[in-house]
């Protein structure tokens, strides 16, 4: 925040008052959680941006130069002191980030220099940038002919207290001890005055020192990002295209195979091992791929808990819709789906550190074994189970789209090694991710490689459309425009095969629609790629036949569309399978009719009722239907016949049944994608008022004041000013009991209600009190 004099500002409260609407709405944005609950003026903000908690959250938010900034500040005291821009700058070797921390409210113009909000000293510990203490006796000492006087082992010893934290403990350091009578490392850096004691038992590198074996610099290695290995790759969103194909044939065999033989959940929540297992036979893959099909399919609703006893994983109604949408909407909805996903499906695949912190509960929370009695064979070694509880990480979305926003500010095109981009994400978050911030990288670049959202280390034109965020799109609409760009870069489906003499059937592209379910029907895929290669067997050619199809359909299927002659063995095949196919049948019904008066059954088949209850007879005496026997009751009276309904045993029995039921579920909530400005701005708003009612009130500028005591005298003020087209200051409660000020130009009092200038409207049992402004 800048000052608007060098005496205003010596405090934060008193920068961020005289800081512009943009400054305050680019710091909201910034620290989203300063805005929630929003806060009344710029003296509680300046407090909330003053607690360890949200400093933290800002922490995490700067760069390795900008942390280094702030650590630079500390060493110089500012958090109590403020100092000269200058000096930072002399510290750092470089000018430093300073502006950086004053966006983010964590440093500000006090007048005299730079101060810094006192809780960074507790976020960042009591040894900023790992240096110790300043010792003034070292201003002078020429540091080099100093080491060189050192031995090998004194050297080693500096080096590690160097590289931080600048303290350690040894007994050597309780009484001091001529350097010629010194038998340690520690007694002799005493007694030559290269360490400090602290106490009986800890001894400090002074900070001069600490620069001084750093190269002379403060941190040099972190004042700069490190570059990134690109390479160029022109084949970007064909690759990834072909990727997503591959993603969408597996997505339709796990829904395929899980419609007919359904997993179990696990008691305690989850997949099986068993059958990831089984998962990984079936479709050809490997376990990441397994546990990440089994996340999208739950994630995107494809796939649910069943709510009985022996629940299962088994497709919702919403696969339907899913297998009928073309590839590119089915793509986008998984693309969506995997970008939001609170989860994270690495822990279950994983490094042993991922799964230690999945036991931790929380990214790079575990306590190694021996610190928590060496336990063996416990849950840090176990690995979370895919789709259980163990693997929710609320911020995984966050970091998800950090990384892909990495890969998209890059040019079209223009690939990272994964190792690479790692290393650079660090460098830009040094205090995000805690143990596992690298494996994060890796599983999500891994996994958008999977989905075709990053194809040969490069964002996809598609994943560029996908980050775009718009405050008036729908998300039918955001998903609608990355379903464009994917289809851009998919093949264009074919309309033929190629059917060969061996009974195989080679599919040169992604099949039309139409055309796939019908080769599906009637063969097996043998190979799966750019060209799926099928096979026509007996047993494919049954199953077509029982589903409906007849042999005339089957020929007429591959004469139509194969581009080669169909194969006289082929031919032979289907005709064969037909002769033999449906000699015995069975059927089903959902509910018979028996009479033992043939005339009276012969009757309700010539009437209207047999159509509309689908009757079919198939004995002189019984009539079956698909229909529920109650609708044929029903429907049966309603055309005057007087039947009645039979048990097992013969006996009439009521089918009146109580009314349906189902297991209540509660609706997810969506987090809303836009509005941030808007209601940024509306907070600022809202700050610059209190801001003017808090200087009205304590100011000269306030006349003819009203209390709480006489609300008529309250009417009538407020009252006054709308006529006159005044500024009045009003004291609130809000509905939570929060008392707030507010400055504003009443235009009219309706039923209970002030209407302001800008369209606001206040209850008028809320104002606590009421007072004009002079201007």
């Amino acid at each position: 925040m800048h000052a608007a004099d060098d005496s205003a500002a010596v405090s934060l409260a008193a920068a961020l008052r005289s800081a512009t609407p943009d400054e305050l709405a680019a710091l909201l944005l910034a620290r989203r959680d300063l805005a929630t609950p929003p806060p009344p003026d710029s003296t509680v903000l300046a407090t909330r941006a003053g607690t360890p908690g949200s400093v933290t959250r800002a922490c995490e938010e700067l760069d390795s130069a900008t942390l280094a900034t702030l650590e630079a500040l500390l060493l110089l005291d500012a958090d109590t002191t403020p100092v000269a821009v200058s000096d930072v700058a002399e510290l750092l070797g470089t000018p430093g980030s300073v502006e950086r921390l004053r966006t983010l409210a964590l440093a500000w113009d006090a007048g005299n220099g730079i101060a810094v909000v006192p809780a960074a000293r507790d976020v960042l510990g009591p040894y900023p940038a790992g240096l110790g203490r300043s010792l003034p006796a070292l201003d002078d000492v020429d540091l080099d002919a100093a080491l060189a006087e050192v031995s090998e082992e004194e050297r080693s010893l500096l080096d590690t207290l160097a590289a931080g934290p600048p303290v350690g403990t040894s007994r050597d350091a309780s009484v001091d001890v001529p350097l010629a009578e010194a038998t340690t490392p520690v007694q002799r850096l005493l007694a030559r005055g290269l360490l400090m004691r602290r106490d009986a038992t800890t001894v400090e590198l002074p900070r001069q020192l600490g620069v001084h074996l750093r190269g002379g610099a403060f941190r040099a290695s972190v004042l700069a990002p490190p570059s990134l290995a690109t390479r160029e790759h022109p084949t970007v969103d064909q690759t990834a295209a072909g990727e997503a194909m591959s993603l969408l044939r597996h997505v339709g065999d796990v829904l395929e195979s899980w419609g007919r033989e359904p997993p179990s959940v696990l008691k305690a929540g989850g997949l099986g091992v068993r059958e990831i297992r089984r998962m990984m036979r079936e479709f050809d893959v490997d376990e990441p791929r397994a546990v990440l099909l089994a996340e999208l399919v739950v994630g995107a609703g494809l796939v649910a808990e069943s709510r009985d006893e022996d629940a299962v994983w088994v497709p919702t109604t919403l696969t339907d819709t899913w297998l009928a949408a073309p590839p590119s909407g089915q793509w986008a909805l998984l693309a969506d789906t995997w970008l939001a996903l609170p989860r994270l499906p690495g822990l279950a695949y994983g490094t042993a550190a991922g799964r230690q912190a999945s036991a931790g509960g929380a990214t790079g929370g575990a306590v190694p074994a021996a610190a928590s009695g060496g336990a063996a064979g416990g849950a840090a070694d176990k690995p979370p189970t895919p789709l259980s509880e163990r693997l929710r990480r609320p911020l995984a979305p966050v970091v998800r789209r950090r990384v892909l926003r990495a890969l998209a500010e890059l040019p079209p095109g223009t690939g990272v090694d994964v190792e690479s981009l790692a290393g650079y994400l660090a460098w830009h978050a040094p205090r995000r991710g805690g143990r596992l911030r690298d494996d994060i990288v890796r599983w999500t670049v891994s996994e958008a490689t999977a989905l075709g959202l990053v194809a040969l280390g490069a964002a996809t034109t598609a994943a560029r459309a996908l980050l775009i965020d718009s405050e008036t799109e729908s998300d039918d609409d955001h998903r609608s425009r990355a379903a464009d760009a994917m289809a851009g870069a998919m093949p264009e489906p074919v309309d033929h095969v190629l059917v060969q003499a061996d009974l195989t059937v080679v599919a040169p592209g992604p099949l039309e629609p139409s055309l796939a379910a019908e080769v599906n029907a009637v063969a097996d895929a043998e190979s799966t790629g750019h060209a799926t290669v099928y096979r026509v067997s007996e047993a494919s050619v049954r199953r077509a036949l029982d589903t409906g199809r007849t042999a005339a359909e089957l020929h007429e299927l591959f004469a139509s569309r194969s581009a080669t002659p169909v194969p006289q063995s082929l031919t032979y095949l289907i005709d064969d399978v037909a002769r033999r196919h449906g000699r015995l049948r069975g059927g089903a019904c959902a509910s018979f009719l028996r009479c033992d008066d043939e005339a009276l059954l012969a009757e309700v088949l010539a009437g209207p009722a047999a159509a509309a209850l689908r009757l079919r007879a198939i004995a002189p005496t019984v009539v079956v239907s698909d229909l529920p026997l109650g609708d044929v009751m029903t429907g049966l009276r309603e055309h005057g016949f007087t039947p009645a309904a039979e048990g097992p045993d013969g006996r009439v029995i009521d089918l009146r049944q109580p009314g349906r039921r189902i297991p209540a579920r509660n609706r997810a909530a969506r987090a809303s994608r836009g509005g941030g400005a808007r209601q940024v701005a509306d907070v600022v708003e809202r700050i610059k008022a209190g801001d003017r009612a808090a200087a009205s009130r304590h100011g000269a500028g306030v006349r003819n004041a009203s209390g709480t005591g006489d609300t008529s005298a309250t009417l009538a003020l407020l009252s006054e000013a709308a006529r006159g087209g005044q500024q009045v200051w009003i004291g609130l409660v809000d509905a939570h009991g929060t008392a707030t000020q507010r400055v504003v130009t009443p235009v009219r009092l309706s039923v209970g209600m002030l209407e302001g200038d800008s369209a606001e409207r206040f209850p008028l049992h809320r104002i606590t009190s009421a007072a004009l402004v002079d201007d």
